[in-house]
């Protein structure tokens, strides 16, 4: 045990002559860009980015890394949904950076930026000030503020309008929401609550810069890339060579299936308490209690929140916020109070709202609210000729 905390103190030691001065690169350093793949999980869904600074002569080779959250940091999960949501610049051995990737067999790819020694020096001089325990945490925005997107910041901080960000290179210029789901499939319960939660802002095109918030278009941006009028990126190589991973969907749990089972049970049980002249009190109770609590959550993370990409989320459309009330009302006697059925006409007037600026692009929702957006309405309708008998 002596043996091993002798051996801890040591590294710190010279972690800490290391880097308690910023040494001055040699001119065999290199600073480069880290390109991870997509993973599995819903973090790694979009890759990674980070910096790599090399310097043999010196024995560095550490990783910049912005990409950095402790899921035990006090009230993470609230700070999240008010986006205010901490993330913080970390610095590890390039080899322990590595040793994640090789786990879950993740490719990784390098860029080396073509630099003076003076430039390199400069960006390490930057990354060692921002990693005092002062500087290091910063406000995370999964679209425009996040270890990807931040690249394009640091070097236009650094270098100011020496770097060009050409987007000759893109087909066209997209939406956040078209980006996003460029990586995760629609018909997945992770990208309908993306959906879901994001509001009209994600609809507009992102800006050339603004499209590397995405790792793999922060590769591709930097290889179309010039500093002082010559290409940024000396030459590139493969460090990890893996396959893509690939999102495989088993249909029966996919949202579309769950909502396809819902709409032609409603339609099943509709169908009979027609025939019986009958109301399914608790289904209507299900329905309008569960679309008014999503609608309210909706609503909060519109003016409540700090995300910049919930606001103006035309959802609660259909997920209204006074559904829950509503919900009370039609659940403890079968006949239904004078008012409901014009409620429900405005209701179903929302929808057609919806639907209206679905069309007009104003927002794009997912196409997995079809069904969903059925059963309301099949319900709806029911309930209101019901009233008249």
């Amino acid at each position: 045990m002596k043996k091993k905390f002798h051996f801890i103190f040591f590294f710190f030691i010279i972690g800490k002559v290391l880097f308690s001065q910023v040494p001055q690169l040699n001119e065999s350093s290199k600073v480069s860009l880290l390109t991870c793949a997509t993973g599995d999980e819903l973090y790694s869904a979009f890759g990674h980015t980070a910096f790599r600074v090399q310097d043999p002569a010196l024995g560095i080779d550490v990783v910049y890394n912005y990409g950095t959250f402790d899921f035990n940091q006090p009230n993470f999960y609230l700070n999240f949904t008010k986006g205010k949501m901490i993330y913080s610049l970390s610095r590890r051995n390039f080899e322990s950076f590595l040793y994640e990737y090789e786990l879950e067999k993740r490719w990784v790819k390098e860029q080396i930026l073509d630099l003076s020694l003076n430039q390199r020096n400069q960006l390490l001089a930057f990354f060692e000030e921002n990693y005092l325990p002062e500087n290091r945490d910063y406000l995370y925005d999964p679209l425009l503020n996040n270890c990807s997107s931040i690249t394009g910041d640091i070097l236009k901080n650094q270098f100011g309008d020496a770097i060009v960000f050409d987007g000759s290179y893109l087909e066209k210029r997209y939406t956040f929401r078209q980006l996003v789901r460029q990586f995760m499939d629609v018909n997945t319960w992770s990208m309908f609550g993306i959906d879901l939660a994001f509001g009209s802002p994600v609809d507009r095109q992102a800006t050339v810069q603004e499209h590397m918030f995405l790792p793999y278009y922060t590769m591709e941006q930097l290889r179309h890339t010039t500093l002082n009028g010559k290409p940024l990126v000396k030459r590139e190589r493969t460090i990890l060579d893996y396959s893509e991973h690939i999102q495989n969907i088993f249909f029966p749990l996919s949202p579309l299936f769950w909502f396809i089972l819902l709409m032609a049970f409603t339609g099943i049980i509709t169908y009979f308490d027609h025939k019986h002249k009958a109301r399914s009190r608790w289904l209507d109770f299900s329905l309008l209690f569960v679309t008014g609590l999503a609608g309210t959550f909706l609503f909060l993370l519109w003016v409540a929140a700090d995300h910049t990409s919930t606001p103006y989320n035309y959802n609660i459309l259909w997920a209204f916020p006074l559904n829950m009330i509503v919900s009370f009302a039609v659940v403890f006697q079968d006949r239904v109070p004078q008012w409901v059925p014009k409620y429900l006409w405005s209701a179903l007037g929302l929808i057609a709202i919806m639907l209206l600026l679905w069309i007009i692009k104003v927002q794009i929702f997912s196409p997995v609210l079809i069904p969903l957006l059925l059963t309301l309405a099949i319900r709806y309708v029911y309930i209101i000729k019901y009233s008249k008998l």
